[in-house]
């Protein structure tokens, strides 16, 4: 009998050294330990910055329990966006904050869908009364007339996926998630469209997103008199439309040569735009290595982010390491519709 329970004790005392013992470690709080240039630097936003869109996602990502050390709803949305500024792997950003790769993959998804949910409180269309004030900021950039937005497209590379993989290789052959944007005089977001695998044609995305039914069921068809809504300026990836200007292909006098410069001009805004979008969230210049889905989630969260940040006066990123050109799509064919015309009276109106 004594020697049956040596011999239990023994196997009990192996299996307590053999199982692994729970581990809480001290977890860094970069908001005791940085400086308000040091947070923003790290996470593109300051203390109060941090603190406002922890208060704006609290009731999504925080908690139910303080048990088992539970991370505060601050250090969540310090960790996602270490992850959007830098798109560095998630086991770095777990060894900065002292936590495991997955709990640093499960925050990042939890707050990336929590802030997608914000999109319409974001980004969203401006009122009636903010448009004359648009529309007054896009003429003084080169005296274009009537603008009440600016629309491209951008890629952002993903990682092959494991499904229809082929339906995301892009023209320039490497994976990615297509996004249309809209954004307005102050570099604000307006619209976004980030559903789309990389292989579709901006055109595509405009032709199946909301802004054909708005635009296309507020303007009535003719020479353009009469069109107090305004336009949206694109590049030449995308059809003529009554409420979609864009340049001609070649300039056949003085009048649309102006027109084509001052077109140029005032879309720029939209390239400059995107490249603070993405130096601001680096993870969209570089390769995200998640699903698509997931993707599509992160790019909608720093959309938001964005023009949270415009909303609070943060000043861009700098960064002249980083290249963002913009991605040329094959010109589309002349059609002669209501676009054009609403063109030529654009032209002959104010460009002659």
């Amino acid at each position: 009998m004594a020697a049956f329970l040596h011999v239990a004790h023994r196997h009990n005392f192996e299996a307590r050294i053999l199982r692994r013992e729970r581990v809480f470690r001290e977890r860094s709080n970069p908001l005791a330990d940085f400086t308000d240039g040091e947070l923003y630097s790290r996470y593109r936003f300051d203390r109060n910055g941090i603190l406002f869109i922890s208060e704006l996602l609290r009731e999504e990502i925080q908690s139910p329990t303080e048990r088992s050390c539970a991370i505060p709803a601050e250090i969540k949305v310090i960790i996602a966006l270490q992850f959007y500024a830098c798109g560095t792997f998630q086991r770095t950003i777990g060894d900065t904050i002292k936590i495991s790769q997955s709990s640093v993959s499960r925050i990042v998804s939890i707050v990336s869908s929590s802030l997608a949910t914000k999109l319409a409180e974001f980004v969203r269309w401006p009122a009636a009364a903010d448009e004359q004030n648009i529309k007054r900021g896009f003429f003084t950039i080169a005296g274009f007339p009537g603008v009440v937005g600016l629309i491209d497209g951008t890629h952002v590379r993903i990682l092959a996926p494991s499904e229809h993989e082929e339906q995301f290789v892009n023209r320039k052959n490497y994976h990615s998630i297509n996004v249309q944007v809209v954004v307005d005089n102050r570099c604000v977001f307006t619209q976004i469209n980030a559903q789309w695998p990389g292989s579709t044609h901006d055109s595509r995305v405009l032709r199946e997103s909301r802004l054909a039914d708005v635009f296309g069921r507020h303007r009535p068809a003719g020479r353009g008199e009469n069109n107090k809504e305004g336009y949206l300026l694109g590049d030449t990836g995308y059809p003529s439309k009554p409420w979609l200007l864009t340049p001609f292909l070649q300039a056949g006098n003085r009048a649309e040569a102006r027109y084509n410069g001052a077109h140029k001009t005032t879309r720029s805004l939209v390239e400059r735009t995107i490249g603070q979008w993405k130096r601001r969230f680096h993870c969209l210049h570089g390769e995200i290595r998640l699903s698509p889905e997931r993707t599509c989630r992160v790019i909608a969260a720093c959309a938001v982010l964005h023009n949270i940040a415009k909303q609070r006066g943060l000043p861009d990123i700098e960064d002249d390491h980083m290249n963002n050109p913009p991605h040329p799509q094959p010109e589309q064919p002349v059609h002669h519709d209501d676009g054009n015309l609403v063109r030529n009276h654009v032209v002959h109106t104010y460009f002659q």
